[in-house]
Parts: structure tokens; C-alpha cells; sequence
């Protein structure tokens, strides 16, 4: 059922976005009074094909990793002397500007819409409540504790724990100081708080900003009590069973499955001694825990889990927005990701990220497919995402993208004639390498996943 997922998911995200990308090339075309020869969702074989009164062919192809808008232009063949005028390469530099701009205008146009409907819809936050803080960490130093509430970031109101994940990763391979409102337990008094950064996981390949300073959300406790486990994983080898509840590990007593997970991420590929209460008795179960990740991200893995519990009312709330409001915050929420997904770019192209956060096909496919198993509204949270990841990526200014070609027009603006062929010529080489170099690095890094 996963992989179905996947597949529709993927198919729906790349159909919807780069459908809505292209169109934005198609409407402003027509607007200017170029004849668009064809719109083509996808690459390849044609497997569906129409006409509109207009003669522009629509084109739905085999292969749904991307489109085009094909448009009358003279560099590209010869046009009837009656159609010079529908020509793009005839059209002032403001209308050519404003028909490559349009697509990934469209995008951000898109993901605001997401954005908008997702904040009418509503959501439940958990509110980012400090469960517990590492002696010695940045945290530490900077004065936080257990009960304490995050109510803002650099002046950013944090509504729950993914706002704050959201405002610390703005800041990852930085210096500098971190601005935080915290609200003391069990009071209305607010207070600031400032964590001091010294080029804060920088290069780091698997970033988790709350964790590496030191702190630990709060959560209902989880009794460790065994309610599933993973066919193929060492809790079931090594004979555990649903109902199991664990008593201790290496001689370490068990309150809280916390515990658990804590012990075993530092254990890979160890053999540990479980006592276990089952049917009243207590026995020892020797287990050898499996390695889950690479390098520096490697930790030990059980292959079991508990079952969840519910969250008191006072930890969770409600935030939604009417209609009216919902447009500003889509609007915040756009610019917000758009802002973070270049700083995130330029971090990377400077060292202080690592390439290896770079995400290729195989990645977003999973990420499609999870989010579409998971409901409507973490599909449309994903598809916003993409949405502004895709009109990001196309602005950047490399030949062959929409950015290179806006970079052309604009320096044609300003000289007052377009820059020869011979210089477009090596811009397009240079950008057909850059592009197909970030592709391939993507792919690694997507295989390196798996």
C-alpha cells in the first residue's frame, strides 16, 4: 500500500506543480500575443494530445519529470512572415521578462493558496514546553530548564515545537546569539534567554537543532511496554513478544520507553541483556541491537515500539485563522520558506551546510508518498513545499533555467542589445553542467538514504 501511495503522491505532486509552473509561461504568453505552438506536461512519448481553437497542441507525455511551453520563435525556425508579430523573440524585454518570470511566480501564487487552505483548516500544536535539559549544553548555558515554555525566537512567535525547529534551523552553521522568550512553569511571567552559537552544526549531514542544544521536549510518559515489533528486526530474533514489558537493560532499571530509545541509539551493533516481565515472570532476554544510519548518524536499532498515549488538553492547542486572516498567513508562511530555502542554498554553496541535505527524486517520491498516507493536510503542507522548493530553484540565476533567462533579458535592459550568441552559447554549456553535476550529487544522496 506504501509504494501505491508513493506512486499517486508522486504523480499528483509533479502533475499539479509543474501543470500550474507551465501555465504561468502559457497565460502570460498569451497575454503579450505570443502563439504558444504547445504545452506539455511531461517529456517523451505523447499519451494524450488536443487542440485548442488557438492551434496550441496539449500535450500529456510518458514521462512526469517535468513540462515545457513551446512558444513561435524565429532561433528556433523559420516563422511565416503574418506571424512575425506572435513571435517571442519580437516581443519587448519587459514582456519576455515578465513570460519567464511568470512560472515561478506561479508557484509561489500556489503554494499561498496551500497555505492559505491549510491555515483555515487548522491544526493541533503541541506546545514547546521544555521536558528536560543536557547538563552542560547550550541550553544549560543559557539558562533553560525543565517546564519552562519557548513563546518566541529572534521575535518569531513559536506556536509549537515545529516552529521552533523552524526558526533554529534558519540559523544552522552560524555564529552569533539566538534571541528566546521563554514563559516560566506555571506562571505568566516571560522571560529572555539567549544561546550562544560558534558556527553551530556546520557541515553537520543529519542536523537536529532542538537535540544538539541540549534540549528535550516534554511528552507523556510511555510505559515500556512492547506493542509492536519489526518482523525482520533483533527485538523479534531474539524472541520478544507484544505485552513484553521491559524491566531493565544491562542491569539499568526502566520506567519510561524514553530510557530505551536512549540506551539503544548508543549501543550499535551490541549485544544487550533485557529483563523482561511476561505472564508475571521475569526473564532475561539477550539481544543484539542492529545498526540503523551512517558514520556519525549510526545508532543502535531494537525494532520494537510502544504504544502511544494520549496528551493532556493543557499541552496541545488549537490554531486556525478565519478566511481574511488565512491570506496573510500564507503569505508569511511563503516567504518564510522561500527566504529559508535560498539562505539554505547559499549555506550550502559556502560549507556551512552539508550537500548531502540535498534531496533528489527517490527522496521527494518517499516524502510524497508518506505525506499522502498520512491525510490531506500533510499532502497540501508537502505540495507548498515543493511548490516554493520548484520557483526558488528555477529563479537561481544559471543559464538554462528561468533565472538564467532572466539574466540575459536584464543585462539586454541594461546594455541596450542582448549579449551575442557565442556568450549565450557557453552561459547554456556552463548551465547544462551545473545542473546535471546537482542532479547526480541529489541521486547519490538519495541512494546514500536507502
Amino acid at each position: 500500500m506504501s509504494a501505491l501511495y508513493m506512486i499517486v503522491g508522486t504523480l499528483v505532486a509533479l502533475g499539479v506543480l509543474v501543470t500550474f509552473h507551465e501555465f504561468g509561461h502559457f497565460w502570460v504568453a498569451r497575454r503579450c500575443g505570443v502563439k504558444v505552438l504547445r504545452f506539455s506536461v511531461g517529456f517523451g512519448m505523447p499519451l494524450l494530445r488536443w487542440h485548442d481553437r488557438r492551434g496550441t497542441e496539449f500535450v500529456i507525455a510518458a514521462i512526469p519529470l517535468g513540462g515545457y511551453v513551446k512558444m513561435l520563435d524565429e532561433r528556433e525556425g523559420e516563422v511565416p512572415a503574418d506571424q512575425l508579430d506572435q513571435s517571442f523573440n519580437r516581443k519587448t524585454v519587459r514582456q519576455r521578462i515578465a513570460i519567464v518570470a511568470a512560472g515561478p511566480i506561479a508557484n509561489f501564487l500556489l503554494a499561498m493558496v496551500f497555505f492559505w487552505v491549510l491555515a483555515m483548516l487548522g491544526s493541533q500544536q503541541v506546545r514547546p514546553v521544555i521536558g528536560a535539559v543536557e547538563a552542560g549544553s547550550i541550553a544549560a548555558k543559557a539558562g533553560l530548564s525543565a517546564g519552562q515554555e519557548i513563546v518566541a525566537i529572534d521575535g518569531e512567535p513559536t506556536v509549537g515545537w515545529g516552529a521552533v525547529n523552524l526558526q533554529l534551523v534558519r540559523r544552522l552553521g552560524e555564529s552569533g546569539i539566538v534571541k528566546l522568550v521563554v514563559r516560566e512553569q506555571d506562571s505568566t511571567a516571560e522571560t529572555p534567554r539567549e544561546l550562544t552559537l560558534d558556527h553551530w552544526l556546520k557541515g553537520a549531514d543529519e542536523p537536529d537543532p532542538i537535540k544538539s542544544l541540549g534540549i528535550r521536549p516534554w511528552r507523556p510518559a510511555l510505559p515500556p511496554v512492547l506493542a509492536e515489533l519489526d518482523p525482520k528486526g533483533p527485538a523479534q530474533a531474539a524472541g520478544l513478544k507484544t505485552g513484553d514489558r521491559l524491566l531493565a537493560l544491562d542491569g539499568q532499571a526502566l520506567d519510561d520507553w524514553q530510557q530505551v530509545v536512549d540506551q539503544v541509539r548508543v549501543r550499535p551493533d551490541t549485544k544487550i541483556v533485557l529483563k523482561v516481565e511476561r505472564d508475571g515472570a521475569q526473564i532475561d532476554v539477550p539481544v543484539t541491537l542492529a545498526v540503523r544510519g551512517e558514520a556519525k548518524a549510526a545508532g543502535g536499532y531494537l525494532g520494537a515500539g510502544v504504544k502511544g498515549v494520549e496528551w493532556p488538553p493543557s499541552m496541545v492547542r488549537e490554531v486556525s485563522f478565519g478566511p481574511l486572516a488565512a491570506i496573510g498567513e500564507g503569505a508569511r508562511r511563503t516567504w518564510t520558506m522561500s527566504v529559508l530555502t535560498l539562505d539554505s542554498l547559499k549555506k550550502m554553496l559556502f560549507g556551512e551546510l552539508s550537500v548531502k541535505n540535498l534531496s533528489g527524486p527517490i527522496t521527494i517520491a518517499k516524502v510524497a508518498g508518506a505525506s499522502a498516507q498520512s491525510g490531506m493536510a500533510d499532502f497540501l503542507n508537502f505540495l507548498a513545499y515543493l511548490s516554493i522548493s520548484l520557483g526558488v530553484l528555477n529563479l537561481l540565476p544559471i543559464p538554462v533555467l528561468d533565472g538564467g533567462h532572466l539574466l540575459f533579458y536584464l543585462v539586454e535592459w541594461v546594455r541596450g542589445r542582448p549579449l551575442s550568441d557565442r556568450v549565450q552559447g557557453w552561459g547554456i554549456q556552463i548551465g547544462i553542467s551545473l545542473v546535471v553535476g546537482v542532479m547526480l550529487l541529489a541521486l547519490v544522496n538519495d541512494l546514500g538514504r536507502l
